[in-house]
């Protein structure tokens, strides 16, 4: 299995994050590898970007694999991607650094400081009410009471610089960056007609937005921002009127970006995926990965990560590899039997 440069050929039966427009908004440069089997037929393609900063050239994916054709065995992605890290060595690039959380691969190659990830995806379908009915119950009174309080949801695609100060203040709350707004302009830019903002409004105070990006294949929640003390139902009922959106348009899958695996019971972490089973997702789960390939660079990124937030997503999950994959392997061996 070879990675090589292929054209890229999007459509919107393809994640959003895999265009043109947005690897472009989002990348110094950009492209897509296909996975190329000894038979030379395209086995699966990776969107990527190249990003410089300082003295990095960091390559970053943002989406994982995506399959072309049928039977495509993780065996062969794991080819793929020992391919593909070879192909950036030649690139001059320094280290591939985590993906974005809405991309969950199913292996990562060797040498790869790798950590168990996931994300909570809804079937968009299923007929509605069975949708609503897989919602917890105390999930949908939730959501009533966002609707008796007079919670509204609103298209806020035009309150770019509102929308931003809430996320940013949201992630501030938990002692995290967010992107400049002059970055998000160009991150909202580069989806285009496939990038949707809603707004939960109660009597025209903002108490939620919430940044979706899309396709047919899926709509992601990408990026939520919501007041310190909202409205009981706020972003509950935000949320459900997004589910109900895109499965009028016909997306096959809502998704909502990036679950740790096991959190710790009681944890901000363990919350938040409580949330999001409550309305009845499903887990997908993987690995989210990053590769040394100029080690001296690579330790210093590690470094700046650490200053910058306390270290990256697979810093902060990498302690978990052993007993996860350990867990998948016993599980592969019970479907087995």
């Amino acid at each position: 299995m070879k990675a090589t440069p292929v054209p890229i050929n999007w459509h919107p039966g393809l994640p959003i994050f895999a265009s043109e427009p947005f690897l472009k908004a989002v990348g110094d440069d950009y492209g897509w590898l296909g996975g190329v089997d000894e038979s030379g037929d395209l086995r699966c393609i990776l969107p990527y970007t190249i990003v410089k900063k300082a003295i990095f050239r960091m390559v970053r994916f943002r989406v994982e694999t995506i399959q072309v054709g049928k039977d495509f065995s993780i065996d062969e992605e794991k080819a793929f991607l020992n391919s593909a890290v070879e192909y950036f060595r030649k690139q001059d690039t320094d280290m591939i650094i985590p993906a974005t959380t809405n991309s969950i691969f199913r292996i990562y190659p060797d040498g790869a400081d790798a950590a168990p990830y996931g994300s909570y995806v809804i079937d968009l379908t299923k007929p509605e009410d069975d949708i609503w009915r897989k919602i917890d119950r105390i999930m949908r009174q939730n959501i009533k009471t966002g609707i008796k309080n007079g919670v509204t949801i609103k298209d806020g695609s035009d309150d770019l610089e509102a929308a931003h100060k809430l996320i940013v203040e949201t992630f501030q709350r938990s002692k995290l960056p967010f992107m400049g707004y002059k970055e998000f302009l160009k991150f909202i830019q580069g989806l285009g007609k496939n990038s949707k903002i809603l707004i939960a409004d109660l009597n025209g105070i903002p108490q939620s937005y919430a940044v979706f990006g899309f396709s047919d294949y899926c709509a992601y929640a990408i990026y939520a921002g919501n007041v310190d003390i909202q409205k009981q139902g706020a972003n509950k009922l935000l949320y459900w009127e997004a589910i109900k959106l895109f499965k009028s348009l016909g997306v096959q899958l809502y998704d909502f970006v990036g679950a740790r695996i096991n959190p710790e019971k009681g944890s901000k972490q363990d919350s938040i995926n409580a949330l999001k089973r409550r309305f009845g997702a499903e887990l997908k789960q993987g690995y989210i990965w990053k590769q040394s390939i100029k080690p001296l660079k690579y330790k210093l990124y590690g470094i700046a990560a650490r200053w910058r937030s306390g270290g990256d997503i697979v810093d902060a999950e990498r302690h978990k590899l052993k007993e996860f994959n350990a867990a998948m392997a016993g599980g592969a061996k019970r479907d087995l039997d």
